[in-house]
């Protein structure tokens, strides 16, 4: 891996006051988000920086639909390396799944097309062992090109394209042809299907805050990394620039107002002139700022209605307007205060209640009798095969455990932490590709023990459980949330457990 170390400067020596950056971030923890990462790079240099722990600089973070980014980029150097052109067509490069009843419009569909997210269908096929065959098959419905849906299962199929044209998959294509050469760790990545061949979903990889700036980067300097050239210019101009259409985004997802400028090729376009983005669900964006010469990158779990769009204003409203063409004067008391408060970020602590009546008589062995019990989840969109027949609770003064033997005969345990704290699990398996994950807990009444979890690699992905014991045993209430805790989400699935020891 070529990878060379971004200079550290003070927001002032590249033109940005420390008290600017300082009430950006403070807009950024305003509430409407839950904020993971930042870093902010001008004129090549990083002058700002910050995780909120437990979240951290070497912390892979699920990109969501940022990978589309990473396939886009995949097919670029493809395409600089003289392997395909924008106008092949998918009935040349896929004869084998063409239908016996193709659509009308089939033979006018390629591979640019498919990257600015005009497939011109209007519905994706389901995931299953078939989904290339089935993508092929799906109606197209409007000329290609001529109209804009967003279309995952259009971007993962670039993935083929380049599986097939080259025999290697995205992840290894990229790890010599990208990775290696701009930087970014490729031991540190995590690619994979979440269910096999069936996987159509471009949301797969997990980098760091810092690996989709790096991205971002090579294509503001027009696709040239250290003097050598990874993308052509010209698609570098075109995947960043006005291609299609998306202004019926208006009637999809009205409150992301950013998302109705337009798009490239798997890149969206910004209401700041010429500016443009990697952007993924619940707030996962490397901004790219060319008239500042700026990028921005932002790791945050933004699921409340509007959230990721209310980090993009704030962008626009706060940090922009401070971005000065000068050198300013180095104000070391306020540098100081800045870098203080980007050192000691962290998200909302659990609370701290680990006393109740029933802490010691609910310790012991459970059967479960109705519904299904695990910690694991559906995380990342994988089939979980972790539940159990039976599970043990303890608890111990400020923390507790809870473990089962999984239906595949997996031994599985959790930790958690009671004193305020969160406790770290490596729940590695393979049927979940989120591994990491931050435990804590606390008695709301003294019969009903509430547990969080929290992956790390997955924004958005809370697990909260209520047990509720009894006489005979204990009812356990289960929401996946999507973002931070907040009061009047319902519990979505309840399992009956006997105690039985």
């Amino acid at each position: 891996m070529n990878r060379k170390e971004f200079e550290r400067v003070s927001p002032e020596s590249v033109g940005i006051s420390s008290e600017a950056v300082m009430r950006f971030v403070d807009k950024l923890e305003g509430g409407h988000t839950e904020m993971h990462g930042l870093m902010i790079m001008r004129h090549g240099k990083i002058c700002a920086e910050g995780w909120w722990a437990p979240f951290g600089p070497g912390i892979r973070h699920m990109c969501n639909s940022l990978t589309k980014t990473y396939m886009g980029t995949a097919i670029g150097i493809a395409y600089t390396e003289g392997l395909l052109k924008l106008d092949d067509r998918l009935v040349d490069i896929f004869p084998e799944y063409m239908p016996e009843n193709p659509s009308p419009y089939i033979d006018k569909l390629t591979i640019r097309n498919v990257l600015c997210m005009g497939t011109g269908m209007t519905a994706m096929p389901r995931a299953t062992a078939d989904w290339v065959r089935d993508f092929i098959a799906m109606p197209i419905v409007h000329e290609p090109g001529t109209a804009f849906y967003y279309n995952s299962a259009g971007s993962t199929l670039l993935g083929k394209v380049i599986e097939k044209l080259t025999g290697l998959n995205v992840y290894d294509y990229l790890k010599t042809k990208l990775f290696d050469k701009i930087g970014i760790d490729s031991e540190n990545i995590r690619y994979g299907l979440s269910n096999g061949e069936q996987d159509m979903w471009a949301w797969r990889i997990v980098s760091t805050t810092e690996d989709n700036l790096r991205l971002m980067k090579l294509y503001a300097d027009g696709g040239v990394w250290d003097g050598e050239r990874i993308l052509a210019e010209d698609y570098v101009k075109m995947a960043t620039t006005l291609q299609n259409d998306s202004s019926s985004e208006k009637d999809v997802n009205p409150p992301a107002t950013d998302n109705f400028v337009g798009y490239g090729f798997q890149i969206w376009l910004c209401k700041h002139p010429g500016a443009y983005r990697a952007d993924g669900a619940g707030g996962q964006f490397s901004i790219v700022i060319p008239d500042k010469d700026t990028i921005v990158s932002i790791n945050e779990n933004g699921s409340t209605p509007g959230g990721p769009q209310k980090t993009l204003d704030i962008v626009w409203e706060y940090l922009i307007p401070a971005l000065q063409d000068e050198i300013l004067p180095e104000n070391p008391e306020a540098l100081a205060a800045l870098r203080r408060k980007m050192s000691h970020l962290a998200i909302e602590v659990p609370e701290f209640r680990p006393y109740a009546k029933w802490k010691k008589d609910a310790c012991g062995f459970y059967a479960v009798k109705s519904g299904s019990f695990t910690l694991y989840g559906d995380v990342m969109g994988n089939p979980d095969k972790s539940e159990a027949d039976s599970f043990r609770i303890g608890f111990e003064t400020m923390e507790g455990r809870i473990e089962w033997l999984s239906k595949d005969r997996r031994r599985c345990i959790v930790n958690f932490a009671m004193d305020g704290t969160r406790r770290w699990n490596h729940m590695d398996s393979p049927w979940n590709f989120a591994v990491e994950c931050w435990a804590s807990g606390a008695w709301e009444t003294d019969d009903t023990f509430r547990l969080e979890l929290l992956w790390t690699e997955s924004p958005g992905s809370r697990k909260i459980l209520r047990f509720r014991f009894d006489a005979e045993g204990v009812t356990v209430l289960e929401n996946a949330v999507s973002g931070p805790p907040r009061p009047g989400i319902p519990f979505v699935r309840e399992t009956r457990a006997v105690r039985i020891r």
